[in-house]
């Protein structure tokens, strides 16, 4: 198979085409030779933060010198960014490589457990010192959940999302997340649920929790903690807390690495569509905000804008779509509705907009560039789903 072919090979798969388990994924690991084993990883769980602090504690190695190799979930700008060592995609030809020798095992497989296996097997060919890994969706079950060879693990914060497949509450989805934690030290963020806090004390071999009395934030995402001076990139009140969850996991990972290394890991940390900004003048935003934790986020940041923007929407019918839009259209002059093509779960843009309707006047956009048209010359944040950020990102570069 080309690139191609195995690319839609891979979608042909489904994620939720098998029932939920990890007998699939191991069988074929164990086909494989079990190359999960071969490196150690760092593995993330959480509803908020996760791809955040996975960026974060990936960009602190790779500036320490190991060969870091990165597996997250979604994409924003190609298929290969889930599979990364040092920041750089798997090439086309390595994927396709490591694709056949999973479809090789003739073990069936759920879309995600083959990109799993098969990223798992590329970083064992590549010799990597440390995976930074973000779970699937959940934990427990996760094709993710097969690794063994950890230095710690990590629960960012908690909130309903995916509430069909994980539980319906706090506690129920927190057992969810906390189903990889094994016998190494675990980091939660301090800013947790306290009914997720409970949870995770009770199945945590030992945790730790960044000390917010030692915390002094000055101004522009700079912070003194624990008496050491940060900066960091990406922006959002938010980012601050994910980064002190990156520092505490980098100095209970077992490596040395010291502050100046990780004051450069978090001021260069680089991710796709989270308050992404393309244009001061007029204001284009980016932000994957798909939940309620992510709009209260997203909220906050617009509150600060001296002018409402307008916005473009679009949303997975899954979600807590009027939640979202709730808390943050209140913020936004007019909104466009959109439909995120190609995709099934994505809300129809004339449902999506008689929704908006209630909170700001709402237009219907019948593709990316009209709405894009319509939005041209006037402040402009973009929100509502990361596949609606993967495809519309691609449009602004």
């Amino acid at each position: 198979m080309n690139y191609k072919e195995t690319l839609d090979y891979i979608h042909s798969l489904g994620n939720f085409s098998l029932p939920a388990g990890l007998e699939r994924i191991n069988r074929v690991l164990n086909a494989l030779g079990n190359p999960q084993n071969n490196f150690k990883a760092i593995h993330i769980a959480g509803t908020n933060g996760k791809g955040s602090v996975c960026a974060m504690v990936s960009s602190v190695f790779k500036n320490a010198g190991y060969k870091t190799g990165s597996f997250i979930s979604p994409f924003i700008i190609d298929f290969r960014e889930r599979i990364q060592i040092n920041g750089e995609f798997i090439s086309e030809e390595d994927l396709v490589s490591c694709a056949g020798l999973v479809k090789n095992t003739n073990i069936k497989l759920t879309e995600f457990e083959f990109i799993t296996a098969m990223a798992f097997l590329y970083f064992a060919e590549q010799k990597i010192d440390i995976l930074v890994c973000e779970t699937g969706l959940g934990g427990r079950l996760d094709a993710t959940n097969t690794l063994e060879n950890l230095a710690c693990t990590v629960i960012t914060k908690i909130a309903l999302d995916h509430t069909v497949i994980l539980g319906d509450t706090i506690e129920k989805i927190t057992e969810e997340k906390c189903g990889i934690l094994r016998d190494c030290t675990t980091i939660t963020t301090p800013y947790q649920p306290q009914k997720a806090l409970d949870v995770i004390k009770n199945k945590a071999k030992e945790l730790i929790i960044p000390n917010l009395s030692a915390l002094e934030i000055l101004e522009n995402n700079t912070y003194i903690y624990k008496g050491e001076k940060f900066e960091l990139s990406l922006r959002g009140d938010y980012q601050i807390e994910n980064s002190l969850v990156a520092i505490e996991t980098v100095r209970n990972s077992g490596f040395e690495i010291p502050y100046n290394i990780i004051y450069k890991g978090l001021k260069n940390t680089f991710f796709p569509a989270r308050l992404e900004v393309f244009s001061k003048r007029p204001l284009l935003l980016l932000d994957g905000a798909h939940n309620e934790d992510g709009a209260i986020v997203l909220a906050k940041e617009l509150e600060k804008l001296k002018e409402m923007p307008v916005a473009i929407i679009g949303m997975m019918k899954d979600k807590n779509v009027d939640g979202v839009l709730k808390t943050v259209l209140k913020h936004c002059k007019s909104a466009v509705a959109v439909e995120v093509k190609n995709n099934p779960r994505s809300l129809p843009a004339e449902e999506l907009s008689v929704m908006a309707n209630k909170y700001c006047p709402t237009e219907i956009a019948g593709s990316l560039d009209e709405a894009l048209k319509k939005t041209k010359n006037q402040d402009t944040v973009i929100f509502g789903s990361l596949y609606l950020a993967s495809d519309i990102r691609k449009k602004l570069i």
